[in-house]
C-alpha cells in the first residue's frame, strides 16, 4: 500500500514539474510564425528617398551619372524626364528608362542601359530600450536583429534581453510586435528569431 502511495505521489510530483516547465517555456518562448515574415535579402533592394542610383547609357555620357532619389520618390533624367523610383527595384527603373529612351536613341539594346544602387540611405531602423546606445541606425545592407542590437552596443545591465520585440508596420493594420529572445539567438537555440530588419523597424529591448 505504501509502495503504491509513493508511486502516485512521485507521478504527481513529475506532473507538477512538467507543468511548471511548460509554463516557463510558454513565458520565455512565445509562439510566433517567424517564417511568415518577409526576407528582403531574397529579392532586389527596394529603393527609397535619398538613395542614389548610378545610371549608365552606353556611348551616351550626357545621359549617365549618379542620380539621387528625391523626397517625393522620383528621379529626373535628360530626355526621359521624371520616373518614380521609390518602392521599386533598380531593375524596374532600368526597364522604364530603356523603354523611354528608345524614342530618342535608335537601335538601343536593353543591355545598353544599366542601373545600379550607388548609395543606400533609405534603410533606417531604430534600436531602443535597455541597450548601450539607443538611436536611429542606417546600413548599406540588410541587418538582422542580433546585428542591430550589436550596432547599439548590446544590452545594458538592466536589460531583459530574452523579452525583446520587433515593432513593425503591418500593412492595413496597426503596428505588430514580434517577440525575440536575443539570448537564445546568441546561444544558437532559436536562429529563426534572428529576422532581417525591414526599413523603419523598431527593435525594443526592455
Amino acid at each position: 500500500m505504501r509502495s503504491g502511495l509513493r508511486t502516485v505521489l512521485g507521478l504527481a510530483g513529475t506532473l507538477v514539474v512538467v507543468a511548471a516547465g511548460l509554463t516557463a517555456c510558454n513565458t520565455t518562448r512565445p509562439l510566433y510564425d517567424y517564417a511568415s515574415e518577409p526576407d528582403p535579402r531574397k529579392q532586389e533592394f527596394v529603393l527609397g528617398p535619398s538613395d542614389v542610383l548610378r545610371v549608365n547609357v552606353w556611348r551616351n555620357p550626357e545621359l549617365s551619372g549618379d542620380v539621387p532619389i528625391r523626397p517625393d520618390g522620383t528621379i529626373s533624367l535628360p530626355l526621359v524626364g521624371d520616373i518614380r523610383a521609390s518602392g521599386r527595384s533598380a531593375g524596374d527603373v532600368r526597364g522604364e528608362i530603356w523603354k523611354k529612351l528608345q524614342a530618342f536613341i535608335k537601335d538601343l539594346e536593353s543591355n545598353n542601359v544599366t542601373v545600379s544602387v550607388s548609395s543606400i540611405n533609405s534603410y533606417r531602423f531604430v534600436v531602443n530600450g535597455n541597450v548601450e546606445h539607443t538611436g536611429v541606425f542606417t546600413s548599406n545592407h540588410y541587418v538582422t536583429v542580433a546585428e542591430a542590437i550589436a550596432l547599439a552596443g548590446g544590452p545594458n545591465r538592466f536589460a531583459s534581453a530574452n523579452e525583446a520585440v520587433i515593432i513593425r508596420d503591418d500593412p492595413g493594420k496597426s503596428k505588430k510586435r514580434i517577440p525575440v529572445d536575443y539570448l537564445s539567438i546568441l546561444k544558437g537555440t532559436h536562429p529563426e528569431m534572428d529576422l532581417p530588419l525591414l526599413a523603419n523597424d523598431i527593435v525594443y529591448v526592455p
